[in-house]
């Protein structure tokens, strides 16, 4: 019979593994699922993950779909380090949109370098200020951060839909529910960096929180503090660690990255805000963070793995009518073979004969 036997250390082989694994469990589960639905799984599995990657049009696109995933969940790995749980990444996400998007419209029809830089600024601390409310509430009364910031997403959602049906709707927009294109006004478009890989400014920020990350992670007392805090709550306490700080670091520089984020999807791909703006880039974010083990590193690969499988669904569902929550299920796989792979980290399969 196969058990499960703990290891005396932990595997780094398995560590670095256990993400590969997932990925290819993903693949060969997906295949069969779409075998089942009547599609080539060959034809789908090559449209999802590896056309994004060999086409020079899906290449232009890679980075526009990675760069707020990548942004995201490098602020939610430095909470999820420490054991602080920020579920509401989307909620953050939406009203770093709206901030920023409120200041575009604010000032339409000025020109000026600094209004952008001036909506970068609202986007950020639109983000900061929304994941600031699960990390009070954690602080003064022990609320579970989970649950409040993944409830405070359907309030953003909500709030969206109020301001883009009211006070930003586009006065010449023939009473759709949005507001004006931000990428009509070269004030406010976000530019491009490097076009053959669809990198923005908001990538290179992107790039350059990650560096930060890292920076912090191996070089400051303060990402000590977070890995001590994840690692050993009580020896951190011995240390003079302030559990209350390290909340309130962890949700505000989360929220602070999730709503700039938001402001470089608006004034970026989407151009405007929409009742349809949310796409779900706050919860895959959450599968980058863990594909790629809480490290600056593994996001960037992570990021640019998930980028592609949103290029690759949306390909899949013109050229072999794969219905659009596949892509969902394909994620939603991946995080939960990442999580059954993770047990080989610390345990080891072997195989013993039955008593007879």
């Amino acid at each position: 019979m196969l058990t499960l036997e703990p290891r005396q250390k932990a595997s780094k082989a398995m560590l670095y593994l256990a993400p590969v694994i997932a990925v290819a469990m993903t693949m060969l589960v997906g295949g069969a699922l779409f075998a089942v639905l009547g599609i080539d799984p060959f034809d789908a599995i090559w449209t999802i993950f590896f056309d994004p990657f060999l086409d020079s049009y899906n290449l232009s696109q890679l980075f526009v779909k990675a760069a707020p995933l990548i942004l995201i969940a490098t602020g939610l790995s430095l909470g999820f380090r420490a054991g602080v749980w920020n579920i509401g990444a989307e909620g953050q996400f939406i009203i770093g949109a709206l901030a920023s998007g409120a200041v575009g419209l604010a000032l339409w029809g000025m020109e000026g370098w600094w209004i952008l830089p001036l909506m970068a600024i609202a986007g950020a601390f639109g983000g900061f200020l929304w994941g600031m409310i699960p990390a009070l509430l954690k602080i003064k009364f022990n609320a579970n951060e989970i649950l409040v910031s993944l409830m405070l997403v359907y309030v953003a959602q909500n709030l969206l839909a109020a301001m883009v049906t009211g006070p930003l709707k586009d006065p010449d927009g023939r009473g759709f529910p949005q507001s004006r294109n931000f990428g009509r006004n070269d004030v406010t478009d976000l530019p491009d960096v490097f076009s053959p890989l669809g990198l923005h400014v908001g990538g290179v920020v992107a790039l350059i929180a990650l560096a930060g990350a890292l920076i912090l992670l191996q070089k400051h007392s303060l990402g000590f503090s977070i890995k001590l805090t994840g690692d050993s709550p009580r020896a951190a306490r011995f240390a003079g660690v302030n559990p209350s700080i390290i909340i309130a670091v962890c949700l505000g520089i989360s929220g602070a990255l999730a709503g700039l984020a938001g402001m470089f999807e608006v004034t970026g791909p989407a151009g405007l805000l929409t009742t349809t703006f949310p796409v779900g880039y706050g919860f895959t974010a959450i599968i980058v963070a863990f594909l790629g083990r809480l490290h600056p590193v593994g996001i960037l690969l992570a990021g640019v793995v998930l980028a592609g499988t949103y290029i690759g669904g949306e390909n899949a569902q013109f050229t072999l009518q794969l219905p659009a929550a596949a892509v969902t299920v394909f994620q939603g796989m991946m995080l939960f073979f990442l999580l059954a792979v993770e047990i080989l980290v610390s345990y080891k399969i072997s195989f013993k004969r039955r008593a007879v």
